[in-house]
């Protein structure tokens, strides 16, 4: 931290410095209330400006204080707040580039602010789980309007200034810095308002709304269809409505109270778990961030199929050449075909100008032959997931790619040892795994492989980051973290059946819990042929290995999923409703009768917990292998690739919040099912651990 005080000509400039965003940690809050301080006590000093280096004015709180002391360790930022309202001088704010949580609420305690257009304002606390706990949903309605403000608050979506400086009425800005700095442009009006009493204060305005009851009542009803599993939406319409109809005092009480009990509500440890996980999961243990990066100015994707056409756009849309290789200009025309339909489906909802749509194209090249490839610096497989196909791919890349480009394959469960072996390079090569549809999904895996160098870990990381994905890094396993997981899910939803439920009723149960597609609907969006694919490799493999023979049977009768309009569910063209299927519940009946089982009623909360608790095991065991380095990067692949419901943090955070102790004696009762697999729901030793030492996994 950099403290920056300097007094120009009779105005103090106080200026926040703690990279990257000037969060409010108690080291900068007792900066900001020392340096108000000396200002104040200066008879030389008429004036005060308030501004953050770097590249914004302040990004809020800094929330790795939550649950410490140093959170509520004075001064907090209502102190702060007060000693700048209350001020015998006037206090300005010169914003720029980012305000939000926090740094917004700071921001509204002084008597007046001036921005740069562009800065992006924001009180995100609802997607912490939270509320502004620093008199955001008192002042924010005060200044912009009650409609204005709430739908700020319950969104969390950040606007530019000059958006909000344009509204009507608006009080929230003083003045739009279009030209020169918005320091000196705070100076002059700290000089020119130097004289002026009594200075403005927020907490003197007035919020009002025409018909209020009636529209917090409409603001709570939509929340509560739209948002049924979050408490934070509700207890912002509760404090911003307080706004309005009661004092000020009495409304910031009624904010501390509801930041208060949010804060200890499973959804804002989840949604707080979240938020750190993702930003965890971009730093590489034993990769320094300050190792060199390869520059990667040109891309080659190998196979313009869904998946080489989805990733090829994650790089056009980062303004990134990419070139593609296809066996045939047949299927050329075809991949990019799909490509243009994609991009003009957003022009046509105004998504996307058309003007941005045909830059995106004009980036594109393609390629029957492999020697066009060779100034790329990334080059990306996507073909068919077979082993000898990927050889030969990676062969012919090796003989043509210049040296120091990665070559990166996109399988999503082969061995990348064995993939790095096919060439005499092997330090470049690298897992990349994306999700389904690749262009839409956020999810990426970075697998690494035992001779991956570290500058290309580097290097891909950031790539990453370029175009948008969270990037978790994965040791090399079959399925990596997420396939080899799901694949114990899967697993399980097959037992449910053989033992008495309807894929429906599966899937029902877990989406119910909250994800956003049951095992069967997605087996039938992915592709049930891929799976079958898997488990014919399986039997091979791991003979010992138990599954139901549900999803072979059927697989063997076509029932391949949506692309085929027919799968665990039938289909209608241009639709994805699912609708199930009679024959499909005949065949999983026939087959449990020619196993002798006699169905059984099984409970909602007995398929959640085994879908759930397969993966936690699983988990479990990957982290004891060392594929994933900590709990989180599980729970960031389940949040960003697999719909996981996020206010329950991913399967490693579910587990400890239901307790280890309970997720063992579960898995223990599970085990007991002579139908299921005795030796899978032994649980794995880092549970059995963690609970004897009384430790999470999170």
């Amino acid at each position: 931290m950099s403290e920056r005080y300097e007094v120009r000509d009779g105005v103090a400039v106080i200026t926040m410095d703690t990279p990257p965003v000037n969060s409010l940690g108690l080291a900068n809050r007792r900066f900001i209330a020392g340096a108000m301080q000396r200002a104040l006590a200066d008879a030389a000093v008429h004036a005060v400006v308030l501004t953050g280096a770097g590249r914004g004015f302040c990004g809020g709180a800094d929330i790795r204080e939550f649950g410490f002391p140093e959170a509520m360790a004075q001064p907090h930022l209502l102190n702060l707040i007060d000693l700048i309202e209350q001020a015998g001088k006037p206090v300005v704010a010169a914003i720029h580039g980012v305000v939000m949580g926090g740094g917004l609420e700071l921001a509204m305690g002084c008597h007046y602010r001036v921005v740069t257009p562009g800065t992006q304002v924001a009180l995100p606390e609802v997607k912490l789980g939270l509320l502004p706990g620093g008199s955001g949903t008192q002042r924010l309605p005060r200044l912009l309007g009650v409609e204005t403000a709430l739908n700020m608050i319950v969104t969390g979506v950040a606007m530019p200034a000059e958006r909000l400086a344009a509204q009507p009425g608006q009080r929230l800005f003083d003045r739009l810095v279009e030209q020169g700095d918005v320091v000196d442009a705070a100076v002059a009006l700290a000089r020119e308002v130097a004289q002026r009493r009594p200075l403005p204060r927020v907490r003197d305005l007035r919020a009002s709304h025409p018909n209020p009851d009636g529209y917090f009542q409409f603001a709570r009803n939509t929340l509560k269809a739209s948002q049924p599993h979050y408490p934070a939406p509700l207890r912002n319409v509760d404090c911003v409505e307080m706004a309005v109809q009661a004092a000020y005092d009495e409304g910031l009480a009624e904010e501390h109270a509801g930041f208060m009990a949010l804060l200890d509500t499973p959804q804002s440890k989840a949604l707080r778990h979240a938020f750190f996980g993702e930003r965890a999961a971009a730093k590489i243990p034993d990769v320094p961030e300050d190792t060199p990066k390869r520059k990667i100015e040109r891309v080659a994707v190998i196979g313009a199929g869904t998946m080489g056409g989805g990733i090829s756009m994650n790089f056009l849309n980062a303004g990134i050449p990419v070139t593609i290789l296809e066996m045939s200009q047949e299927a050329i025309d075809r991949g990019v075909g799909v490509m243009r339909k994609n991009y003009e489906a957003q022009v046509k909802k105004g998504k996307l100008k058309q003007d941005k749509y045909e830059q995106r194209m004009a980036l594109l090249t393609t390629t029957t032959s492999y020697d066009d490839l060779k100034d790329a610096d990334l080059v990306i497989e996507a073909v068919f997931e077979e082993l000898g196909v990927k050889e030969k791919v990676f062969r012919q890349l090796d003989a043509v790619m210049k040296p120091g480009a990665i070559l990166a394959s996109n399988t999503s469960t082969l061995d990348v040892d064995k993939i790095a072996a096919f060439t005499q390079r092997p330090q470049d090569v690298v897992g990349l795994h994306f999700f389904s549809p690749a262009n839409v999904m956020k999810l990426l895996e970075v697998v690494r492989g035992a001779k991956t160098a570290k500058d290309v870990m580097a290097t891909v990381m950031a790539v990453a980051k370029t175009i948008k994905k969270v990037a978790v890094v994965s040791g090399v396993c079959d399925g990596f973290i997420g396939n080899r997981m799901i694949e114990q899910y899967g697993r399980q939803a097959g037992f449910l059946l053989d033992e008495g439920c309807t894929p429906a009723q599966v899937d029902r149960a877990i989406e119910k819990f909250g994800f956003a597609m049951g095992p069967f609907r997605m087996g039938d969006l992915a592709g049930n042929d891929i799976g079958w694919a898997i488990r014919k490799r399986r039997y091979q493999e791991k003979p010992d290995m138990k599954y139901s023979k549900t999803a072979d049977l059927l697989c063997e009768r076509g029932r391949f999923g949506q692309k085929v309009g027919k799968g665990w569910y039938d289909y209608v063209p241009g639709k994805r409703d699912a609708i199930p299927n009679a024959e499909v519940e005949q065949m999983i009946a026939e087959h449990r009768q020619a196993l002798g089982i006699k169905p059984r009623k099984i409970s909602d909360e007995e398929i959640v917990q085994r879908l759930v608790l397969a993966l936690v095991n699983e988990g479990a065991r990957i982290l004891e292998d060392g594929i994933a380095s900590k709990a989180s990067d599980i729970d960031m692949v389940y949040l960003t690739g697999y719909g996981f419901p996020a206010w329950r943090g991913g399967p490693m955070c579910y587990a400890d919040t239901v307790g280890l102790f309970e997720v063992i004696e579960r898995m223990r009762r599970f085990a007991a099912n002579p139908l299921d697999d005795a030796a899978f729901w032994q649980p794995a030793p880092l549970l059995v651990q963690l609970l004897a030492q009384g430790k999470t996994l999170t």
